[in-house]
């Protein structure tokens, strides 16, 4: 049900659930609704070529899965999103309902589109700093690189920007192969 607070009133998952399934990828942050067109195909193909590289690392040996949007991941009662690739740790796999997942993923992709840009670099960063995602890598397919960040202290630092391979915090061992992906 929607609550309002303040002078608004913040939706949450329940509302969202009730959306349309238009093709169209529907969020919420804060209780405010933000929706974007389908994604380009190039937009895919990056997608898709770096879960590839994370499902052969992760999921083949058991140590977690990789999930692609559209898939819901909630991180409160008022923050519903859909990042491109969500990876959850076999320890956090119970986060994983039947229907979305009830929890920050252990990583974030998101691919910058024209239409989304703004929101991955200003607005998901704040959400998934507050959710407490341990690292977010914002995906820029125009200048080919990954920017990463990691919580630390209760901020996800920005801790490089990488154009050849990049590998996740945690585990260190999984990388992906850029040059791969462009």
């Amino acid at each position: 049900m929607a609550i309002k607070v303040g002078d608004r009133i913040k939706l949450t998952y329940r509302e969202y659930a009730l959306l349309p399934d238009d093709g169209r990828t529907h969020e919420l942050i804060d209780g405010r609704h933000y929706m974007s067109p389908s994604p380009s195909a190039y937009h895919q193909r990056i997608s898709r070529r770096i879960q590839v590289q994370l499902y052969q690392q992760l999921e083949v040996s058991g140590r977690g899965e990789v999930f692609n949007a559209p898939f819901d991941v909630q991180l409160s009662q008022f923050d519903v999103v859909q990042p491109d690739l969500a990876v959850f740790l076999s320890e956090h796999i119970r986060r994983i309902s039947p229907s979305r997942a009830l929890g920050p993923p252990d990583l974030a992709v998101e691919i910058l589109s024209p239409s989304t840009a703004a929101k991955d670099r200003d607005l998901k960063l704040e959400l998934y700093r507050q959710a407490g995602v341990p690292e977010y890598w914002i995906v820029d397919p125009e200048a080919h690189q990954v920017i990463v960040h990691h919580l630390q202290e209760g901020n996800l630092d920005e801790r490089g920007v990488f154009t050849d391979r990049v590998a996740m915090a945690n585990p260190a061992d999984v990388v992906v192969d850029l040059t791969q992906v462009w």
